[in-house]
């Protein structure tokens, strides 16, 4: 059951790239084939993941031990950190460099301004990575 569930959201994930580059390729203006198939694309995928969590997960889940349920909160802290830090330095590179494309196709001489700008949104990321790190440290 395990492999025909992931087989066939493969399936589906690869036949639908497959469709929208030959519809992209064929010059249709009017997207309603494009449309059509992200409509199946949805349909069928998201069910198919809600019946691979709740089918899946389970089986490969396990109860931690009575003395090391501390270890699992640390490395769902850990992820955590590192995945909401990304995920807000994602947000904030769109803001940011956005704004900066816009400054520098002004004015060519506010590159090196806006270049600081998005460095400084990166740096979130790698602060919830130093974090992730010292938490795996201490486990």
């Amino acid at each position: 059951m395990m492999n025909f569930i992931m087989y066939s959201v493969i399936f589906i994930v690869f036949s639908t790239i497959a469709a929208g580059v030959y519809f992209l390729k064929k010059g249709y203006n009017e997207n309603t084939k494009i449309k059509a198939l992200l409509k199946f694309n949805l349909s069928a995928f998201i069910p198919a993941m809600f019946m691979a969590v709740i089918l899946l997960v389970p089986d490969m889940v396990r109860a931690a031990e009575v003395g090391n349920s501390s270890a699992g909160m640390g490395y769902l802290g850990a992820a955590l950190s590192t995945g909401l830090a990304c995920l807000g330095c994602g947000v904030a590179v769109g803001n940011v460099g956005s704004a900066a494309l816009g400054a520098v196709s002004e004015d060519e001489k506010m590159l090196g301004k806006t270049l600081i700008y998005v460095g400084l949104a990166e740096g979130i990321a790698i602060y919830g990575l130093v974090i992730s790190i010292m938490i795996l440290g201490a486990l």
